[in-house]
C-alpha cells in the first residue's frame, strides 16, 4: 500500500460515499483506492465524528509528550532562576518541589533543558555569538623591543627527578635572551613576579607574542587571561598564534632546540643546579655566540633597553558617553538590574560598556573588544570571536 496521505480531499470523500453506499465490501473499497483498511477505517471514523474536517490532513503531532513541560512550569522555572541566579536545574527542582509540594515537578534533565533554551544557565549549550574580531596579526620585528617571545620550555626531569619547564622569554629583533628561569609550577603569581622583573630590568615592549597555552591565553573572551589582561593594562599587546601552529612562533621554537641540545643532555643533578647551567649558557648565547641572523654578531651587540619604562598599571579611560563598570571578584558586573558574566581574566578590573544598538552594549577592557551585552541575555557577556583565517596576516611595523 501506499502512503495514505496521497489522495486528496475529493478523493476521500469519494471513499466515504463508496462505502456508505455498501454496494462493495469495505476490502475491496478500500483495494480501489490503494489503501489499508486501517486507513479507511480511520477516515470513516474521522468523517463521522468531525464531518468534512476530519478528511483534512492532520497534523503528527504526538497529542502528549513526557519531556514537553507546560507554560505554567516555565514561568515557575523564571521565578526561581531569578531568586536563584547560580543554581543548577537539581537544586532549582528541589527548591520548586518545596514550593509546590502537590504538583509533579518535571524532571532536572527538563529544567536543565529549558533554562539551556531560554537562555537562563550560565553554561549554555552553545555559545551565543558575540562580536567578531580581526584575528592579531604577527608582526615583524624591525627594532629591539618591538616584539618579545614567550614560551615554557618542555617538560624534563633533573637527575633527582624533579620536574623543570624553564620560562622562555626572547626579544624577536635582536634574538637576546632576556629570561631562561626554572620556576615553580606555572601560577599566575609566580609568572607575574617574573615578568615584573623583566619589566624593571629591561623596560616594556610594545607587543608580546604567545602562543594560545595557559597562563598567557585561555578560552575566554578574545583568549584573554589574568597575565595577558595585565600586560594590556601596562600598555602591551598580546599577539597570539593559531592553535597547534609553533611555526608561528618558529624563531622562539629554534631557540628552544639550542637550549635543549646544549643544557640538559644529560640534565643537571637538581632544579638550582639547572638553573646555574641555563644562566651560564643564556650569558654566552647573548655576549659570545654569533648569530648567523645579525650577520654574525652577538645578540647583546644588536639589544638595547626599552625606553618604555615600568610603571604599573594605567588607569583605563573610557569615551564620553560610556558607562565604567568593575568587575567583581566572581567575575561580574551589575548592568540593568542584573548580574552580567564577564570574564574571570577582569577580576577587579574596570570595564566600559559602549552603546551599540538599541538592545545591545559592546564591552571593552581598555580598546580592547571583548564582547556584547544583550538586553535578552540574563546571564553572561556574548565573548567576542575571532575570525578564522588559514592563515594569519603578517604586517610591517
Amino acid at each position: 500500500m501506499t502512503a495514505p496521505n496521497h489522495l486528496s480531499l475529493e478523493q476521500k470523500l469519494a471513499f466515504i460515499q463508496m462505502v456508505a453506499a455498501a454496494d462493495s465490501p469495505f476490502s475491496e473499497v478500500c483495494r480501489a483506492f490503494r489503501i489499508s483498511r486501517q486507513t479507511g477505517y480511520k477516515w470513516r471514523r474521522r468523517f463521522r465524528r468531525l464531518g468534512l474536517a476530519g478528511l483534512a490532513d492532520q497534523s503528527r503531532r504526538p497529542h502528549f509528550s513526557p519531556q514537553a513541560a507546560a507554560a505554567v512550569w516555565v514561568e515557575r522555572l523564571r521565578v526561581a532562576r531569578r531568586k536563584h541566579k547560580r543554581w543548577g536545574p537539581k537544586k532549582l527542582r528541589v527548591w520548586l518541589r518545596g514550593q509546590h509540594p502537590r504538583a509533579r515537578v518535571p524532571s532536572a534533565s527538563t529544567l536543565g533543558r529549558l533554562l539551556q533554551q531560554r537562555g537562563w544557565s550560565r553554561t549554555p549549550l552553545f555559545r551565543r555569538r558575540g562580536p567578531a574580531r580581526a584575528w592579531p596579526a604577527l608582526r615583524q620585528a624591525r627594532r629591539p623591543n618591538e616584539v618579545w617571545t614567550v614560551d615554557f620550555k618542555g617538560c624534563f626531569h633533573t637527575a633527582d627527578g624533579r620536574r623543570c619547564d624553564p620560562l622562555t622569554v626572547r626579544d624577536a629583533y635582536s634574538r637576546y635572551g632576556l629570561c631562561v628561569r626554572v620556576l615553580h609550577g606555572h601560577k599566575l603569581a609566580t609568572v607575574k613576579r617574573e615578568f615584573t622583573r623583566l619589566f624593571r630590568r629591561f623596560g616594556l615592549p610594545r607587543r608580546i607574542h604567545a602562543d594560545q597555552g595557559r597562563p598567557w591565553a585561555g578560552p575566554g573572551p578574545a583568549w584573554l587571561t589574568q597575565l595577558s589582561a595585565w600586560w594590556i593594562s601596562l600598555g602591551i599587546r598580546p599577539i597570539f598564534s593559531r592553535r597547534a601552529r609553533p611555526g608561528d612562533n618558529a624563531s622562539h621554537e629554534q631557540w628552544h632546540r639550542e637550549l635543549k641540545a646544549d643544557t640538559t643532555r644529560p640534565p643537571s643533578a637538581n632544579p638550582p643546579a639547572q638553573q646555574r647551567r641555563l644562566q651560564r649558557w643564556l650569558h654566552t648565547y647573548n655576549e659570545e655566540r654569533p648569530h648567523e641572523a645579525l650577520g654574525l654578531i652577538p645578540p647583546a651587540q644588536v639589544y638595547c633597553r626599552s625606553r618604555r619604562r615600568y610603571r604599573g598599571p594605567r588607569s583605563p579611560r573610557y569615551p564620553k558617553g560610556w558607562m565604567a563598570r568593575r568587575v567583581r571578584p566572581n567575575g561580574e558586573i551589575q548592568w540593568l538590574g542584573r548580574s552580567r558574566f564577564i570574564g574571570e581574566a577582569f577580576v577587579r578590573q574596570t570595564v566600559g560598556l559602549k552603546p551599540w544598538r538599541q538592545d545591545r552594549w559592546r564591552v571593552y577592557f581598555y580598546d580592547w573588544l571583548i564582547g556584547e551585552i544583550h538586553t535578552a541575555d540574563l546571564g553572561a557577556m556574548r565573548p567576542a570571536i575571532y575570525h578564522r583565517r588559514h592563515k594569519p596576516k603578517v604586517s610591517a611595523m
